[in-house]
């Protein structure tokens, strides 16, 4: 079966944009929607509260999903990862037509489905912890909270994430890809990429020892 999916947030939008989208798609890889779905919810919604949670119960091994980008899934990384390894422990498929994502049985998915599990592992382990010490710190030495007007910040929101986006350099994920995926600039990846030398030789090779 090849689903497609269809998500707006607001009534004000119009699906018509995206099926279009899919329907262009199909035709120039000459596939066929065999079902389609189509649904009005903020992405921050649970999927087991939207039609995407019926989908993600239906569909089986070598199933396909096509959607217009990952966000489309939902609003934040956690819950895409989820469904996405859900997703890909049924052997079902994922194609995304902005992203240009294919997540299925191969290499590469796979090793995109480790990059993923482990950012999304990263980002709940570390970051409430992070957040956590930094503030009892700050008022242990009697430091204002909040950043002052007009000075920037040192850290990065990519900040304990090196690993998964070593892992995702080796898979030949893009920089757009990777922007889109933690909800950041393009400049801010490249700039995190350079700044710790993660698409270096030495470093790749480490992470290819690895794996």
């Amino acid at each position: 079966m090849t689903y497609g999916y269809i998500r707006v947030s607001t009534d004000k939008q119009t699906v018509e944009n995206q099926r279009f989208e899919i329907s262009d798609f199909c035709s120039r890889n000459n596939l066929k929607i065999d079902s389609w779905i189509e649904e009005t919810i903020s992405g921050t919604v649970e999927p087991c509260k939207r039609e995407l949670g019926r989908l993600l119960q239906n569909v089986g091994k070598n199933d396909l999903i096509i959607c217009s980008e990952l966000s489309r899934l939902g609003r934040s990384l956690f819950m895409i990862m989820s469904i996405l390894n859900l997703l890909m422990e049924k052997g079902a498929r994922v194609w995304t037509i902005k992203d240009n994502y294919r997540l299925g049985d191969d290499i590469q998915s796979k090793v995109l489905a480790f990059a993923f599990g482990l950012s999304a592992e990263i980002e709940r382990n570390l970051i409430s912890q992070r957040t956590k010490e930094a503030l009892a710190l700050r008022r242990k030495e009697g430091i204002k909270l909040g950043r002052p007007r007009g000075v920037s910040s040192t850290k990065s929101k990519l900040d304990g994430a090196e690993l998964p986006v070593s892992v995702m350099l080796l898979a030949g994920t893009s920089v757009n890809q990777m922007a889109k995926l933690y909800g950041t600039h393009r400049n801010t990846v490249k700039r995190f990429i350079c700044t710790n030398n993660l698409d270096s030789k030495q470093n790749l090779e480490r992470i290819k020892k690895m794996m």
